[in-house]
């Protein structure tokens, strides 16, 4: 795959930020965690946040040579964690978009994107208000809803990717069920272009995703 080296350490020091923040926060605001009850085994954590996606675009073939690239898109996601322990938890993150391409040629329509994504978290300081965590796990990525073409004939693309998926992120407690969130992913996902049965190459969108929301424990 193809990897800004630029966006990657943004990635990399954004995640590592957030966490550091989360860690000194947590320090700071512990002695009046224990009323907040925090998280345990058992309970399950429902987060709805708006995410900010941003394709780290890499191509082969006749897609590099026409620069084919894919815009950013904001919408909703909704996460479902269910908590295996009090600092384990595995989350499904619902979501879906629909993104530009654009070329040399010119713009090349638009695909939806479905990428529900399943991964393993651990929680730093469960009891507590202020509680990173960091997860890894797998993406499946559904394209749909197809509208791209060049001078009018269609473009295919393969309809499903499977991918890698990382995360980093924050819960702040506000009341005993209600607490803010903010959260980063990397997520790997492509799909293969074709034009007349002819291959036009790979196409790796690999977005960074960025979110804030609210969140209920339950």
């Amino acid at each position: 795959m193809k990897l800004s080296l630029r966006n990657g350490i943004r990635t990399v020091a954004f995640a590592a930020g957030l966490l550091g923040a989360g860690m000194m926060a947590t320090q700071a605001h512990a002695a009046g965690d224990d009323a907040l009850n925090g998280i345990h085994a058992g309970d399950v954590l429902v987060r709805l946040r708006a995410i900010s996606i941003m394709p780290n675009v890499g191509t082969s073939q006749t897609l590099s040579t026409l620069n084919v690239g894919v815009n950013n898109a904001i919408v909703p996601e909704l996460d479902l964690t269910y908590m295996i322990r009090d600092y384990l938890g595995v989350e499904l993150i619902l979501g879906t978009s629909r993104h530009q391409l654009t070329s040399s040629l010119g713009n090349l329509g638009g695909v939806n994107v479905l990428p529900p994504t399943l991964l393993l978290q651990y929680h730093f300081n469960h009891a507590g208000k202020i509680r990173p965590y960091v997860g890894a796990g797998l993406n499946y990525t559904l394209f749909y809803n197809n509208g791209l073409n060049a001078g009018g004939a269609p473009i295919s693309v393969s309809n499903h990717s499977f991918g890698p998926a990382l995360q980093a992120g924050v819960d702040v407690q506000v009341t005993k069920s209600l607490f803010v969130n903010a959260d980063i992913k990397k997520i790997w996902m492509h799909t293969d272009a074709s034009l007349g049965g002819q291959s036009l190459g790979r196409l790796n969108i690999d977005p960074v995703v960025v979110g804030l929301g609210v969140g209920m424990r339950f």
